[in-house]
């Protein structure tokens, strides 16, 4: 009886299911944080080559059109 009762003492203290869920839910958090960084700079980026070629107008032989989906 008393090594069923220590046997679960042990399993009530023991904390390292508790610890992994925790650096899994870190670890989540990161990955997403990373993801929409990158995806915000990706937009940012498309944004700034967008307007650049709409300064050009054209004038680039041509090739901001094709870049945007839009020319031949």
């Amino acid at each position: 009886m008393k090594k069923l009762i220590a046997i679960a003492r042990q399993f009530r203290d023991d904390e390292d299911g508790a610890a992994m869920v925790e650096y899994s839910i870190l670890v989540g958090i990161i990955a997403g944080a990373a993801i929409l960084a990158i995806l915000a700079i990706g937009f940012w980026v498309s944004g700034r080559f967008s307007g650049l070629c709409g300064n050009l107008d054209g004038k680039a032989g041509g090739t901001c059109k094709a870049a945007n989906g839009t020319g031949s």
